[in-house]
């Protein structure tokens, strides 16, 4: 399974909580890609500039989406590459888009210093202009999209787990 979705959705928090209910395994995109930076997206991110963080982070996710039983944690903006959207759409990959609207998104990362595109001014406005972008992305490549809005961890877990029931492919 392959989460998909803003920065701040639960990827990471629900799909770790996921896999370990499962018994899959669990990757971070964001957290193999620093490892093999040796430090911090945000740094490499102000040093190296986007670009060059957006073609290691194509190399991470065509490595990473492999189908099997694990649960794949993508960066926010790994869709806005073709490429990257076509390793998740590969056969035997199930997608999910975890949907939040820009104003809860704002909530959750008001005091978050770790992601470079919202190190700005009016990270609100930020994250609506990121959702306009990549609203249509993350719903060109989901098979499922499921609204997180303010859904607790454990509920996001659950959705998550009926989805891969309903799918049959959760044993």
């Amino acid at each position: 399974m392959i989460l998909v979705g803003m920065p701040g959705c639960g990827k990471s928090t629900a799909g770790r909580q996921l896999a370990r209910q499962l018994g899959w395994s669990f990757v971070d995109s964001d957290a193999e890609i620093e490892h093999e930076i040796g430090g911090s997206i945000r740094v490499f991110f102000e040093r190296e500039g986007e670009e060059r963080f957006r073609d290691i982070e194509q190399r991470a996710i065509e490595r990473l989406s492999a189908p099997g039983r694990s649960v794949l944690a993508t960066g926010g903006g790994a869709v806005l590459r073709e490429a990257n959207r076509a390793a998740m759409k590969r056969p035997g990959n199930h997608v999910v888009y975890l949907r939040a609207t820009p104003e809860d998104l704002s909530r959750r990362l008001r005091h978050d210093t770790h992601r470079p595109l919202l190190q700005v001014g009016d990270p609100l406005r930020r994250l609506r202009d990121l959702f306009r972008q990549r609203d249509p992305l993350y719903r060109e490549v989901a098979d499922f999209v499921i609204d997180t809005g303010r859904t607790s961890v454990p509920t996001l877990v659950n959705l998550l787990s009926m989805q891969l029931e309903l799918a049959g492919l959760s044993r």
